[in-house]
């Protein structure tokens, strides 16, 4: 059995979600203990939010954002994997872009939070996600 070439990006946007995971801990967590976010366990996130500095909430942030449409390209990259019955270059090489635009994504997101560039590789990564999902649905309908 041939592995495809669409499970590599899998893995590696997974394994950058795990990174942002680090990142978003080993930054918000210093502050938490500096503020002693932790005993009072009635305040709201916006409470929390107003006390924890922009850049990092950016982290949090960019984390969940990784939980949102990624798992959308884990189910098309999977359906194309399985479905297709072979390897396709032209989807691999979107699947790599997506995970590309997703990193820079983060990285402009986490660092300096632009807002017209994070819309750019937003905008980016929606539109190579539809171009696989368009795909996707030429190999099962």
């Amino acid at each position: 059995m041939s592995i495809s070439n669409l499970f590599a990006p899998i893995v590696a946007l997974n394994g950058w979600t795990f990174a942002m995971e680090v990142w978003m801990y080993a930054t918000r967590l210093p502050v938490s203990m500096r503020l002693k976010l932790g005993d009072d366990n009635t305040q709201t996130r916006s409470q929390i939010d107003l006390k924890t500095p922009p850049s990092v909430r950016w982290k949090t942030d960019n984390f969940n954002n990784l939980l949102e449409q990624p798992t959308q390209f884990y189910a098309i990259a999977l359906v194309l994997a399985l479905a297709r019955g072979e390897n396709s270059a032209t989807d691999a090489y979107l699947a790599w872009a997506y995970v590309g635009a997703r990193v820079l994504h983060s990285l402009v997101h986490c660092t300096t939070n632009n807002i017209p560039q994070r819309f750019t590789l937003y905008a980016l990564s929606s539109g190579i996600l539809a171009t696989l999902a368009g795909r996707a649905a030429m190999v099962v309908f």
